[in-house]
């Protein structure tokens, strides 16, 4: 039986769902309010050299069956165990920050109550998120995103439509190297999480496997690329499209960004309907909206997989119920990450994103060296040239890793 191109698609547009938030609303939209179009070079590089790293959970996955979990472990329990740690250490952070943003675009776009604070909308959204992965676990996911990826798509193509129609500026698309500290500090945590941090190709693998559970047909590597690569594609797209929109109508207007959740949202909002017009707040709110509530669904249902996956594998024992399990630690982790640090939203980020770009050579060499040892049959080994385009990216992450971590 052939798959349709809508079957075909699923693991790759989870992967935009959860590459799709905070790098391309929050800090794409700040590299173009604060760099206009100078910060360009900097979303395509980061996007060319990642992208061997997130290719390799799915075509892992499709080769052999397995997860990148169970491919660490091959490589050493050591391995495993730091990947354990880190992801314990990252998956509240990632999670608050997610939450945070999509809770005050919420209180936003459906109206703030004096009696609900951002706190409740954050549990609010974990709660609807959660019951959607109760309801139709990894299925109603998979369809889900395609509808989500679809509106989010139309919507901000309108909102970057409009704002090129209406602007009476000249484009300045001189590029720029930042430089001191702050720059330089913003352009790493813009690099962090875009288009997403590096263990999400390990989301990807999980995903992969779990699409080939509710399929009549197991995926093909050829197939697996091809949903990725759309997803990759869908997210440097949109990308671009909210760094342009910063660009538009940010760029040298004076305002600058709050680190309290709901005057981010509203300054976001506000500022991008006082260029556009009132007309475009809809546009503007629901891309927005959109943006975070998809990455809000998939954070919540990936940390959980990971955990519950490796502490089976490092201990050999299945904890029962593990899965949802780790989803309440995950939520109550999150909400006390919340309840105490709502109102330095950007710390959060900031700091989020910053520990994912620092992290992320140690998953770029754990990738490569598993995709092309004796783990992975070589007929499903990459080419020569996605090799040297490896070096090259293991080059540039820990190149700029240096580079930050000397500016300090």
């Amino acid at each position: 039986m052939k798959k349709s191109f809508l079957q075909t698609l699923g693991p790759g547009l989870l992967f935009a769902g959860a590459a799709i938030g905070v790098s391309h609303l929050v800090q794409s939209t700040r590299a173009g309010a604060e760099f206009g179009f100078g910060l360009i070079w900097a979303l395509i590089i980061v996007h060319i050299f990642k992208y061997p790293f997130f290719q390799f959970g799915p075509r892992y996955a499709a080769a052999t069956g397995e997860t990148l979990i169970e491919g660490y472990r091959k490589l050493g329990k050591g391995v495993l165990i730091t990947y354990y740690i880190l992801n314990f250490a990252t998956m509240f952070t990632i999670q608050a920050a997610v939450t945070i943003v999509t809770a005050s675009l919420a209180s936003q776009l459906f109206g703030f109550n004096e009696k609900l604070n951002l706190v409740d909308w954050s549990i609010s959204l974990m709660i609807i998120s959660i019951l959607i992965l109760v309801l139709g676990k990894y299925k109603l996911l998979d369809n889900l995103m395609k509808y989500i990826i679809t509106i989010l798509t139309i919507s901000t193509i309108l909102a970057l439509g409009v704002a090129l129609f209406t602007t009476k500026e000249a484009f300045d698309v001189t590029q720029i190297i930042p430089s001191g500290k702050i720059e330089i500090t913003f352009l790493i945590a813009f690099l962090g999480w875009m288009p997403a941090p590096l263990d999400i190709s390990i989301w990807h693998s999980i995903w992969s496997i779990e699409k080939d559970k509710t399929a009549f047909i197991k995926t093909k590597r050829k197939d697996a690329i091809f949903d990725f690569n759309i997803g990759y594609i869908s997210a440097l797209f949109l990308g671009l499209c909210f760094l342009l929109l910063g660009a538009l109508v940010m760029y040298k207007s004076g305002e600058t960004f709050s680190n309290k959740g709901t005057l981010f949202a509203s300054q976001l909002i506000n500022l991008y309907t006082k260029n556009l017009g009132e007309f475009s707040y809809i546009f503007i709110a629901v891309a927005a909206f959109t943006t975070m509530f998809s990455t809000t669904i998939t954070t919540m249902d990936a940390s959980p997989r990971v955990m519950n996956r490796t502490t089976k594998i490092l201990f050999d024992k299945e904890l029962k119920h593990g899965y949802w399990f780790w989803i309440l630690f995950l939520f109550l982790g999150t909400f006390l990450i919340l309840k105490y640090f709502m109102n330095n939203m950007g710390l959060l980020i900031k700091t989020a994103t910053i520990l994912s770009f620092l992290s992320a050579p140690f998953y770029a060499i754990l990738n490569f060296k598993l995709i092309t040892g004796k783990q992975t049959p070589k007929e499903h080994r990459p080419s020569i040239y996605l090799k040297v385009l490896s070096f090259l990216g293991i080059f540039f992450l820990i190149s700029f890793s240096v580079w930050f971590l000397m500016n300090l």
